[in-house]
């Protein structure tokens, strides 16, 4: 009976504690890199400016703010502003993250000299107030954009390297777990 309860435990608290992990324990997939890594803006800048925010936890004057291993675009600090990564990403490339959309989200990315829109009502699969996997896959010049497995748009890239951007303009967002993969 013992080894029946202690496996049921195991069970229940494995996969509770596994939740609990701080951002740091997070892990790409194999042959990807961070591009966010959950404690502060190593990597980024102010794309207006191109303020460096290395060592900093917030950009904008809290617009965009670090918070429990995510990056949290407060509706609260009023800004259209985007922050960038201070690398340009070349060649074949796929971006994923994790993103939460609050009431009334209306932000953007902005990859390849392309605009693309997260409003969750106007994305095929997107659960507002609940995680969500977004997909950037840019092959040659397609660009490919996935949310949740299912392709919301497919666009020929404008230009053949950029930054990686994220524009708060309306609404709360979290993101985390941002990496990506280049193929030169």
């Amino acid at each position: 009976m013992n080894a029946i309860l202690r496996t049921v435990l195991i069970v229940v608290m494995f996969p509770a504690c596994a939740a609990l992990a701080p951002a740091g324990d997070f892990k790409p997939e194999p042959g990807f890199t961070l591009l966010f890594n959950g404690k502060n803006l190593d990597g980024w800048k102010t794309k207006s400016g191109g303020e460096s925010l290395e060592g900093k936890t917030e950009a904008y004057k809290g617009r965009f703010k670090v918070m429990d291993g995510k990056l949290v675009i407060d509706p609260k600090v009023k800004g259209d502003v985007v922050i960038e990564t201070a690398k340009e990403l070349k060649g074949d490339l796929h971006i994923k993250f994790e993103f939460m959309p609050g009431p009334g989200c209306n932000n953007d990315l902005f990859l390849r000299g392309l605009k693309f829109d997260i409003i969750p009502k106007s994305l095929k699969g997107v659960k507002e107030g609940e995680w969500n996997e977004f997909d950037i896959i840019a092959k040659g010049a397609t660009v490919e954009y996935k949310c949740n497995g299912v392709l919301q748009r497919t666009s020929k890239a404008k230009t053949a390297s950029s930054a990686f951007g994220i524009r708060a303009e309306f609404g709360p967002i979290q993101i985390r777990h941002i990496w990506a993969k280049e193929t030169p």
